[in-house]
This record gives C-alpha cells, structure tokens and sequence, in this order.
C-alpha cells in the first residue's frame, strides 16, 4: 500500500464537512482537524458520513458495470473508444493503473481504522458511540468483503499504524473472511434494528447501515464459508423483521427507502443514481443518432443474459428496456438493464443489499442442509413476485441450479453478484469460457492485478497469481 497516498486521501474525509445522508441535513461549516475530530457526536458523525460518502462512484466505470463486463452480464456497445476501460474490463484484460479499486479502498479502510480508534480512545461523551462504532465497523466489514471478491488474498489492514500496514504482506482470503465476519459480529452488537441519520435519530430513510444491514452481509459471509446454519439463521433475522422488509412490485423495488431495501447508497444531495446515467441517460426507444456519442451510454444487456428469462418473468418487461437505432442499415435495437428509471434527484437509490438476496442465500443454505422443501418455499417466494409457477426442481442439484437462475435473472448489474456467485459456486471458468473463449478467459483471471507501485512502495506485497 502506497503510505503517503492513502494518509492524503483519507484525512481528507476525515477534515472537511461534507452532507449527511439522511434528511439533506448540513454539517455545521468549517473543517474539524487534530485532536478535535473526536470531541463531540457532531464531530463523529461528519467523520463516518465522510466514510459513507466515499463509497459513492461515477459513470459507466462504476463498480456494477465493471464486474458486470467483466462477467457475462454486460457487453460495450459499438463504437465506444478503443482500449477504454469498458473494452479492457469486457475482455478481461485489465490494467492495474486504470481499475484500481486496491488503493481506493485502502484509503477507506484507513480513514475506518482511524475512526475506530479515535471513537474507543476519546474521553468524550457520546450520546450515540455505539452507532458510530457499529456503522464503522459494518464499514470496513464491507469495504474488506469486495476487496477480497476482487483480489483474493489481501493484506489485512487493522491499524491505522503506518509501522504496522507499511509492511503488510496478503493474506489468506481465508483470514479475511474470518476478519469481515469478527467486524459484523462487532456491528450487530452495536448497532439497532431502527434505521438512524446523521444526528442519532430514528429515521425511515435506509441509506446507514443497520442490524439487519450487517447480518444480511454475515448471511452473504457464511454462505461463502459454508457455514450453513449461520446463514441462514442471519437470513432468517432479517425476514423475519416483517414490518420493517417486504418484497414490493418489481417497478418500486429500487424506489428510494422501498421494503424491500436493507442498505442502499445515497449520492450527495440525494442525486439521481450512478446507473441511470450509465443504462439510460434518458435514452428514447427510438433514436436516429448514435447512442453513445448522443447519450453517452456505452455498455448494454449480453445476449446470453437475455435469453436466460424464462418467457412471462416480469422482471424481463420491468427490468430491461430496448433502443432501436434508426440511424444505420438495417437498423439494430440494443437492450439495458432498466432498474433505474428516474433522472429526478431523491427518487431512487442504487441498490447494495435488499431481501430478495437474503431470500436466495437462505434457500441455498438450507439445500445444504437437506432442507429442500424450506429452499423451494424461498425460490417460489422470488419466482412468484415475478409473476412465474413454483419452481419444478426437486433434488439438491436441481434446487441449486434453480438458486443460480434465480440470482441471475433477479441481481443482475447489482453490486457483483453475478461474478461472485459464479467464483464462489466454482462455475467461473466454465461459464467463462462458453461465454468469451479460451482467447479471453484464463483460470487465472478470477482475481484482479493489483497496481505495481503497490509493490514498489511495500515489497512484502505480491502481485496477483498469473499476472
């Protein structure tokens, strides 16, 4: 880890004001600096917004449509500029010093620790500690669990000590896991089931993380450790809090603060979603100039994504729409994911976790637990709300087929989960290689490269297998 870099970048969230999520509340102006970061709620509070905030991203660079290229769920549209990000992810041949999520989030799991050290260490009375603490915790839970989907082993970064993270080497993935579930442990203790802003108040918005935030993520976690119980006793708590999460209609599912939502992303000032802008950019059904250069949308549905809907799923005419462009002969008619609809400020949010996923990670749970009427309940729970018959699998291998069709057609372009699920599955490889070739894909792949400065900087580091 670049030092120098992540310090700058993280005390930069850490020193300037910047919006709470919830209620469009300002921070009081002005900086908070040296020892009077941690004097006050108020003062804490700006410091785990900014943490918040640094999660957001831009474009069509941003972290979905990434993994989305780089599995078998997005493709580039003609004409985008050659050797761009979206063609180097799409061919799976990415460049360290361009898809750089290693340093990025470092800095953020840094800025996490020093936070988490401070909170413990102030002498300050804090009304609202365990808030902090727990929405720190969850935090860097999570920034460790897509750093290590991303990367593999990674070096495990507890301190802010630049001693002790300057000469960190990886660790086993293994070792990781084990830290992410520690943290959600930590968090649940911490945190309520209520949803709380900025100010320690009970709120309906869902944009900080809650309890039932960090035990879908620990259903998600044991599911990858095979800890079958666990998960789905995690998954259980959460549809279990039944007046808090529903599953609603497919068209208000990714409406701001919907039941169906456990934790998304608010943007500042609550502005329109990242992946409005990346499939739609309001786009008609019929355009006579080009797509990209007209609308600046560069990436579309794969074929083989298409095709996986069975006919009368719902989610196919609510979650994925068509442009024909007239503008060339024969005229071609692409299509996008359509979950975002609205270019109004605060009327969506981009989706991280929500109950239709801890639905499918409970269903696969209890098929490893020879639970297979309780997993066809699940998997008929999401088949049915998409308008399709209970599902005809009736073994474990069936069932598990049906699971991974299922979190296809359902969490498609949402936060990696396609490429996670195949790695973790282990159908990686062979779903890759049908879907880009041999010339393309190779085993070694799974992982991503991370920068060579990284090494330069701390030669106890090591470059990704293969590459």
């Amino acid at each position: 880890m670049k030092i120098s870099i992540i310090k700058l970048l993280a005390l930069s969230l850490l020193f300037t004001g910047c919006k709470k999520y919830l209620d469009n509340g300002q921070l009081p102006a002005g900086t908070i600096g040296g020892s009077d970061a941690y004097i006050s709620d108020n003062s804490i509070s700006a410091i785990v917004t900014g943490s918040l905030a640094a999660l957001n991203g831009a474009g069509p660079d941003a972290f979905p449509a990434l993994t989305g290229l780089y599995a078998d769920e997005l493709a580039p549209m003609p004409n985008t500029s050659a050797n761009n990000t979206i063609k180097m992810c799409y061919a799976d041949a990415i460049s360290p010093a361009t898809v750089n999520y290693w340093s990025s989030t470092y800095s953020k799991i840094y800025a996490l620790n020093l936070a988490i050290e401070g909170i413990n260490a102030t002498n300050a009375r804090l009304y609202f500690k365990n808030q902090w603490l727990g929405e720190c915790y969850f935090l860097r839970a999570f920034n460790y669990y897509y750093l290590t989907n991303l990367y593999g082993d990674v070096a495990l970064a507890l301190t802010s000590d630049f001693n002790v993270t300057n000469k960190l080497s990886r660790a086993p993935q293994r070792d990781v896991y084990q830290q992410i579930i520690s943290d959600l442990k930590t968090a649940t203790s911490l945190l309520s089931a209520t949803y709380k802003n900025g100010y320690g108040a009970v709120t309906s918005d869902r944009a900080r993380p809650n309890l039932r935030a960090a035990q879908a993520l620990l259903a998600k976690m044991y599911l990858a450790t095979g800890e079958w119980q666990q998960a789905a006793d995690m998954a259980d708590a959460v549809i279990a809090d039944n007046s808090t999460y529903k599953l609603v209609q497919l068209a208000d599912v990714f409406l701001k603060n919907s039941q169906e939502t456990i934790w998304s992303m608010a943007k500042i000032n609550d502005e329109k979603t990242t992946e409005f802008e990346t499939y739609n950019n309001s786009m008609p059904a019929t355009v006579t100039t080009d797509p990209v250069s007209t609308y600046l949308v560069q990436v579309q549905l794969t074929p083989d994504l298409l095709n996986s809907f069975e006919p009368g799923d719902a989610r196919y005419t609510n979650w994925v729409r068509s442009t024909t462009y007239t503008g060339i002969t024969p005229a071609a008619t692409y299509y996008f994911p359509d979950k975002y609809k609205s270019i109004a400020n605060g009327v969506e949010r981009s989706m991280i976790l929500r109950l239709a996923d801890v639905y499918l990670v409970r269903a696969e749970a209890r098929v490893a637990m020879k639970d297979l009427n309780g997993a066809k309940e699940d998997i008929n729970v999401i088949r049915n709300r998409a308008g399709l018959p209970n599902t005809t699998a009736s073994t474990e291998t069936g069932l598990l087929a049906a699971i991974a069709q299922e979190r296809r057609v359902e969490l498609f372009t949402e936060m990696g989960n396609r490429f996670f699920d195949l790695r973790r599955t282990g159908k990686l490889d062979a779903t890759m290689l049908a879907a880009k070739g041999s010339n393309v894909w190779a085993a070694y792949k799974q992982f991503w490269p991370i920068p060579p400065t990284e090494i330069t900087y701390n030669p106890n580091l090591t470059q990704t297998f293969g590459y």
